[in-house]
């Protein structure tokens, strides 16, 4: 076997992975690279393998970073299988569209051509296979893979490799992201013991989170604050997962009686269609959230609740006095819907931005996370006055404690002969890895960009 990195090196995003085995060339992920004002450099270079020779590709779950260059792939002729679980293959198919359309704008505005166009797209999608978590597919008469659930979005899988070559057998696991539990919506996260080699991501390598029994106390406090202050609550939000499991944390506080009633936007066109996608998907979900699903107001609606998927609808909730809450796209404010309600309610100390997700180095989340004074959007120069509030339990992502247990449960038995650390900057990747080797006595190895491994 060889395993070669061809991006989630020591960056948190554009995952891509080559694994060579069992005479196959298997991909995992084909992520877009996010955050470095060099992003649109580096994601129109080539991909620096051969995508013609590529015979699969395994998707981990749906968000961009993750399935970014799918349609790149094929423009540089990849033809292959695309498996990936049910709810990623149909999230997929809404996301891809909507990362075109940005795609094609930002081409037109810089007067370059696009990374790839609405023909590589739909050739794309039309080799992707949606299978349920736990069936056994085999690849050719050495490699087969079984799907696991990651835990960390709807569909999140971490994909189990199985080689066996004259009598030996190794096993190998893709997570993608991993899960942070319990979940508000999730099941919880399948763990895939014993094996010989992992990858593990460290977005949060070097954090730990709130715990998760605080969290919801936390979302309360700032709500009430701005409520009190009779300020708009923005909270930049991913629309798969974050946006959905939000409302439903919402739902059940309005439903409580435990915060004041005040309208609730979610202004973000792909979330909107998103959340259709995962009321057709409610079997993935935990017992309490199907549970919730049997109202019949739905799992996603509550009274003070409005979607604005039109251009006209998200201008109106301008003209809605505040105290409100808005929830859009994109969730580090790299673009969408968010960057309007930030330019226009930053400079407002009587309001408040909230961020529930991983913000990359280099985004416009990062720089107002870390307390930016002001900020450039649209090319105008904004004031940061609003009040700012982090609540890290509601990650999707696991923290340190949680990816060092998933290591623990894939070394049962002191299986692991490798482990490798992706997916999070350098030095939350290289504190895990430090951890990982101290505490539970597993090679743990940083990789580079493009650096390669016979296993």
């Amino acid at each position: 076997m060889k395993l070669t990195f061809y991006g989630g090196a020591t960056h948190v995003t554009g995952a891509n992975y080559l694994l060579e085995a069992g005479g196959l060339r298997i991909l995992v992920d084909c992520g877009m690279i996010q955050g470095s004002r060099y992003s649109d450099e580096m994601n129109a270079e080539p991909l620096g393998y051969d995508a013609a020779s590529v015979d699969y590709l395994f998707v981990t779950h749906s968000h961009v970073d993750h399935i970014g260059r799918i349609p790149k792939l094929y423009r540089e002729g990849f033809r292959g299988v695309i498996y990936a679980s049910e709810p990623t293959a149909a999230i997929t198919a809404v996301a891809l569209p909507d990362t075109l359309d940005k795609i094609v704008s930002e081409a037109k505005a810089c007067d370059c051509a696009p990374l790839y166009d609405r023909n590589d797209m739909e050739g794309a999608l039309a080799l992707m296979r949606g299978v349920p978590y736990r069936q056994r597919l085999r690849l050719s008469h050495a490699v087969t893979v079984e799907g696991h659930d990651s835990g960390h979005v709807l569909g999140s899988t971490a994909w189990e490799f199985t080689i066996e070559d004259q009598g030996v057998r190794r096993r190998i696991v893709f997570p993608g992201d991993i899960g942070n539990p319990p979940s508000t919506l999730l099941q919880d996260i399948d763990y895939v013991r014993g094996v010989d080699y992992m990858l593990v991501e460290s977005a949060y390598g070097s954090r730990i989170h709130e715990a998760r029994s605080e969290r919801r106390q936390m979302l309360l406090d700032v709500i009430r604050e701005t409520y009190d202050r009779k300020g708009v609550l923005m909270i930049p939000s991913f629309a798969v997962e974050r946006t959905q499991e939000l409302m439903l944390e919402l739902d059940t506080l309005f439903e409580a009686g435990d915060l004041p009633k005040m309208p609730v936007f979610v202004d973000s066109p792909l979330a909107i269609d998103i959340t259709k996608v995962y009321g057709r998907f409610s079997s993935y979900f935990n017992a309490e959230a199907r549970e919730i699903l049997k109202d019949n107001r739905g799992i996603f609606q509550f009274p003070w609740l409005t979607f604005t998927p039109s251009v006209p609808e998200s201008k109106h909730i301008n003209d809605v006095p505040a105290p409100k809450i808005v929830v859009a796209g994109s969730g580090m404010s790299q673009g969408g819907r968010i960057l309007h309600h930030e330019s226009r309610y930053l400079p407002d100390n009587r309001n408040t931005i909230l961020f529930i997700g991983y913000q990359v180095e280099g985004s416009l989340g990062r720089r107002i996370r870390d307390g930016a004074k002001d900020v450039t959007i649209f090319g105008n120069h904004i004031p940061v006055r609003c009040h700012m509030r982090t609540i890290g339990a509601y990650s999707a992502h696991a923290d340190q404690n949680g990816l060092i247990e998933y290591i623990r449960q894939a070394n049962q038995g002191d299986s692991l002969k490798k482990c490798f650390v992706v997916q999070g900057e350098e030095d939350a990747a290289q504190t895990l890895a430090d951890r990982a080797r101290q505490e539970l006595k597993v090679d743990a190895v940083v990789p580079r960009l493009g650096e390669s491994f016979e296993l």
